[in-house]
């Protein structure tokens, strides 16, 4: 029988646990308006002396009052039943009200509010995991502007994200009604940087379930987890220590690109990937027009640094020739990747100039 009643509370939906405190208020709302009435019946007065008789009835502190001597039988009747429906809800309706803030209703009332709030995100990065490696990608993501939301179980990692004015999710970023309240079907990408490899495979695992299209990247360290995280269905899958040491081993062999790189991020340019449609129709005039006859520097000042060529298989099948620096005589196709360096201006005219050809723009971080 208690799990009986245990399983039909839980099912109680979460609006009429919220309105539950506020019956008793409105009790008394009923009550005085009721009286009220009860007076203006009975007696033929305004509503002002009604609700004033209704309140020194109820607070039993105004009976030396003239009205008090001008009650017939029905007034007294309606004062006597104001007297004891007072006594009970009053007393219910301050219990109430005391009892709020002890039963946390004013918490569910802001987690109910900021989920409502999240529901409106668009566009956005979700970010599994605020520890160093999360930190970092943090700070990068604020830094270019873009909006993101941390998802973060560790009460502490969490506090520090929102010492820094983050929106952070407290919820287990492995389970998929995490992921749905995050707003992975509107996101445009998804970063695991937990620091467990079977957590950052899970969360893979189910935002690849969810949402085909959504771009995952994950953190792993070892070749074995970055194998099974791109098996999972991570499009990228970065290692602390393998990018740690292509650096420490750039900076000592070419430290001018390094030191490029550093500048770039500091600026105001950005890196862009342009991907083509595979539908040759939807390239229009473009199929096949070379960079030289597109001349896309000269019409919208940004610059193309790299093209991958179309794959038949998907896109992480493995890797890809990569042009880089491409000459004029370079031409477009269907399923082409344009790798461009601009302006933020620059890059949305090279949009604009692309137009129904492209089906995505991917952003990449100096």
């Amino acid at each position: 029988m208690a799990l009986k009643f245990w399983r039909q509370r839980r099912r109680r939906p979460p609006s009429r646990r919220l309105l539950r405190p506020w019956q008793a208020p409105l009790a008394l709302v009923l009550l005085v308006n009721a009286a009220a009435v009860g007076y203006r019946i009975t007696q033929g007065w305004d509503w002002g002396d009604c609700y004033w008789m209704v309140l020194i009835t109820l607070s039993t502190l105004g009976f030396s009052d003239p009205h008090t001597q001008v009650l017939n039988g029905a007034g007294r009747t309606v004062t006597a039943l104001s007297l004891i429906g007072g006594l009970v809800v009053v007393q219910f309706t301050i219990q109430a009200l005391l009892g709020l803030s002890e039963s946390g209703y004013f918490r569910r009332l802001r987690e109910r509010r900021y989920l409502r709030w999240l529901s409106t995100m668009q566009n956005h990065v979700i970010l599994c995991g605020y520890g160093r490696i999360g930190r970092e990608i943090g700070e990068q993501l604020a830094r270019e502007g873009v909006p993101f939301l941390v998802v973060e179980m560790d009460p502490e990692r969490r506090q520090a994200a929102e010492d820094r004015g983050l929106p952070v999710l407290m919820a287990d970023a492995t389970l998929d009604e995490t992921l749905l309240e995050a707003g992975i079907h509107r996101c445009r990408s998804l970063v695991a940087a937990l620091s467990s490899n079977a957590a950052n495979l899970y969360v893979v695992l189910s935002a690849r379930g969810l949402a085909p299209q959504c771009r995952l990247i994950a953190r792993s360290d070892s070749e074995e987890a970055e194998r099974k995280l791109r098996l999972a269905g991570a499009d990228q899958v970065v290692s602390p220590y393998v990018s740690g040491g292509r650096t420490m081993a750039a900076t000592a062999l070419r430290p001018l690109a390094v030191t490029f790189m550093d500048l770039l991020a500091g600026s105001d340019c950005e890196v862009e990937e342009f991907r083509l449609s595979d539908n040759s129709e939807d390239l229009g005039d473009l199929a096949g027009a070379s960079l030289a006859e597109l001349q896309l520097g000269r019409r919208t000042g940004a610059m193309v640094l790299a093209i991958l060529p179309p794959t038949t298989d998907g896109p992480r099948d493995g890797p890809r020739h990569l042009i880089a620096n491409p000459g004029s005589d370079v031409c477009l196709a269907p399923g082409q990747m344009l790798v461009v360096m601009g302006s933020k201006d620059q890059l949305d005219r090279v949009s604009q100039l692309l137009g129904p050809a492209l089906i995505g723009v991917e952003h990449m971080a100096g």
